[in-house]
């Protein structure tokens, strides 16, 4: 368990949040409340992405990655603009470690405008800081 201080800081780093397993496991908590759970899951699976060293499983990935999350009805489709959509999908063409770095760009942002003040203004985040 993080100690309060440590809590604290999540307020103004969505990343540190983020990194820290308590942390992510507070804020998806969270998430699963809202219904937006599939944005930290992107992210994560992102994260996972970019570890991958192997083409082959690299091309799986995306392509996993590409039918959770990004493709039109998708069973956790993110919010992303069709800007975005379109760079992400001709990326996958040849899957790279940068393949979703735009589409994980917007989510983050999105998490941290949108859902971090949310978080910090709940019980969840103030169980963690006391």
């Amino acid at each position: 368990r993080p100690s309060p201080e440590e809590a604290l800081q999540w307020r103004d780093s969505l990343e540190k949040l983020l990194q820290n397993p308590y942390g992510l496991a507070s804020f998806r908590s969270f998430l699963r409340s809202e219904f937006s759970e599939e944005n930290a899951e992107f992210w994560m699976a992102c994260e996972d992405y970019k570890k991958t060293k192997s083409p082959v499983k690299m091309a799986e990935k995306a392509k996993k990655i590409y039918e959770e999350f990004i493709q039109t009805e998708a069973p956790k489709e993110v919010n992303i603009d069709h800007f975005t959509k379109a760079v992400t999908m001709k990326n996958l063409v040849e899957p790279s470690p940068t393949s979703f770095d735009m589409a994980q760009k917007r989510i983050f942002a999105l998490m941290e405008k949108d859902s971090l003040p949310r978080f910090v203004q709940s019980e969840f985040y103030h169980e963690l800081i006391k």
